[in-house]
C-alpha cells in the first residue's frame, strides 16, 4: 500500500516553514527553514506590519513646537518620506519571506512525492552538492539581483509612488505630512492650463530634438566615414584621427567652450561677425537660434562616434559586391543606396535606437549649453530648450515640485522603454536573430 506522504508534508510546511522538511527526514534543511521562518515572523510582527501601515497612512502625527514659558521645544513627528521608504523596504522583505515560504511548500511537496515513489530523500550534503552543480549560476546571479532590487527597482517604485502624493512646495516633510491624491497630479499636468501648456510644449521639443539630433549625427557621421573610405582619399588615418578629436575631448569641456564662444555679448563668434560688418546672432538668447545652436553643437559632439561605427561596418562589406555593381554599370550613388546604406543600417540600427533614447535624456548638452533657456513667459519652470529631463531637474532641485517631477520621470521611462523596444523589434537584425534562435 502506497503511503500518502505528500498531503501531510504540504500541510505541515503550510503550518510553518521547515515542518514539512522535518517530516521528510531532512533535519538540517528543516532547521534552517524553521529559523528563517521564525525570524520572518518576528520581523513582520515587530516591524514589518507597522512600517507597511506607515506606507499606507504616510504618518499620523505632524511635527509641532511646544511652548513652555519662553522656551520653544520642537516635538518630532512622523516623516512621510521616511515612512514611505521604510514601508517599501519592509514590503520587499515581506515579499521575499513569502517567496521563501512558497518555495518551502514546493520543496516539501516534491520531496514527499519522491518518498511515495520509494526514493530516499537527499541528505543535506547531497542537497548542497546538487545546488553547487545545477544551481550555481543562480546563486551567483542572486547577489547582483539583490543590489538591482534595492538600488534600481526600489527607487523606481519610490519615484512612482511620489507621483500619487501631494509632495510639492509648500507641503514638504517633515513640517507637513503627505497625503495620497490618486491621479490628480496626472490630471493637472494634462488638463490644468499652466501645466499642460508647458508639458505639451516641452514634450514636443523633446521629440523633435531626439529625432533631429539622431538623424543629423547619423547622416553627417555616415557621410564622413564613406568619404574617408573612398579609394582616392589619401592620409586616411590622419583624417580619422582629426575627426575623432571632438569625441576624445570631455563633453563638459567642449560644452563650456561653446557656451563662451556663442555668448551674445562678448563671445568671439559674434565679435568676428561684427568685424566683417555683420550683425551678431542671439545664439543662446533667442528660442529659435538656441534650438539651432544645441542641435549644431550636438552634431559636433556626436558625429565622430557614428563615423567610427560606420567606418568599422564599411570594412566588413565584401569588395566583391562593389566590383559586381561596377560591372553592371552602377554609379557611386547606386552603390551607396543599394549596398552601403542597407549594410550600415543593418548593423547600426540597434545603436541608433540607443542613441535616440539617449538623446531623449540628453541632459548635458542642454543644461551645460543653455540651462534650458531662454525663458518663455507662459511656461511653468521651463525654457525654450528644456527637455523633459532638464525640466524634471528644475522641478526637483530648484522648485521642490517632486510630485510633478515624478510624473514626468514616469512618462520619460514609459516613452523611452516603449519606443526603444518597439523600434528594436522592427529592425532587421532583431528579426534575423529571432530566426536563428
Amino acid at each position: 500500500m502506497q503511503n500518502n506522504y505528500t498531503g501531510k508534508a504540504i500541510w505541515l510546511s503550510i503550518f510553518f516553514m521547515g515542518f514539512g522538511q522535518w517530516y521528510n527526514k531532512q533535519l538540517i534543511k528543516g532547521f534552517l527553514l524553521f529559523i528563517f521562518g521564525l525570524a520572518g515572523v518576528v520581523f513582520i510582527v515587530s516591524q514589518g506590519f507597522g512600517r507597511i501601515v506607515g506606507l499606507i497612512t504616510l504618518g499620523d502625527t505632524p511635527r509641532s513646537i511646544v511652548k513652555s514659558g519662553d522656551v520653544y521645544t520642537p516635538v518630532a513627528g512622523d516623516h512621510s518620506v521616511f515612512l514611505m521608504v521604510e514601508g517599501l523596504i519592509s514590503l520587499l522583505g515581506v515579499m521575499f519571506i513569502l517567496l521563501v515560504y512558497i518555495l518551502n511548500v514546493r520543496d516539501a511537496y516534491k520531496v514527499a512525492g519522491l518518498r511515495e515513489r520509494g526514493t530516499q530523500p537527499h541528505s543535506f550534503a547531497q542537497t548542497l552538492q546538487h545546488i553547487r552543480y545545477r544551481h550555481f549560476p543562480y546563486l551567483i546571479l542572486a547577489i547582483p539581483a539583490i543590489f538591482v532590487v534595492f538600488l534600481n527597482v526600489m527607487p523606481l517604485i519610490f519615484s512612482i509612488l511620489i507621483a500619487f502624493t501631494n509632495y510639492a512646495a509648500p507641503v514638504l516633510p517633515p513640517a507637513n505630512l503627505l497625503d495620497w491624491v490618486g491621479f490628480r497630479i496626472f490630471q493637472n499636468l494634462l488638463t490644468l492650463k499652466t501645466w499642460s501648456r508647458t508639458f505639451y510644449g516641452v514634450l514636443t521639443w523633446t521629440v523633435i530634438w531626439a529625432v533631429l539630433a539622431t538623424i543629423t549625427t547619423f547622416v553627417a557621421g555616415t557621410f564622413v566615414a564613406v568619404l574617408v573610405a573612398q579609394k582616392d582619399v589619401r592620409l586616411k588615418k590622419m583624417w580619422r584621427t582629426l575627426l575623432i578629436v571632438p569625441f576624445a575631448i570631455p563633453n563638459l569641456v567642449s560644452l563650456l567652450v561653446f557656451r563662451n564662444l556663442l555668448n551674445s555679448e562678448f563671445g568671439p563668434i559674434n565679435q568676428y561677425l561684427r568685424w566683417f560688418g555683420l550683425q551678431g546672432l542671439p545664439w543662446l538668447t533667442d528660442p529659435f537660434w538656441a534650438k539651432v545652436t544645441v542641435l549644431s553643437v550636438n552634431l559636433w559632439l556626436g558625429m565622430p562616434l557614428i563615423m567610427v561605427l560606420v567606418s568599422g561596418i564599411l570594412t566588413t562589406i565584401p569588395r566583391d559586391l562593389y566590383e559586381s555593381a561596377e560591372v553592371d554599370g552602377a554609379k557611386a550613388w547606386d552603390k551607396f543606396r543599394e549596398i552601403t546604406l542597407p549594410m550600415v543600417m543593418f548593423s547600426a540600427a540597434p545603436v541608433l535606437i540607443m542613441q535616440f533614447a539617449s538623446n531623449i535624456n540628453n541632459f548635458n548638452v542642454i543644461f551645460m549649453l543653455t540651462d534650458g533657456n531662454p525663458l518663455i513667459s507662459n511656461y511653468q519652470y521651463a525654457g525654450a530648450t528644456d527637455l523633459l529631463v532638464t525640466w524634471l531637474y528644475k522641478l526637483t532641485l530648484t522648485n521642490n515640485q517632486y510630485n510633478f517631477a515624478s510624473v514626468i520621470g514616469l512618462i520619460i521611462f514609459v516613452m523611452v522603454a516603449g519606443i526603444s523596444i518597439y523600434q528594436y523589434r522592427k529592425t532587421q537584425s532583431y528579426k534575423e536573430d529571432d530566426i536563428i534562435q
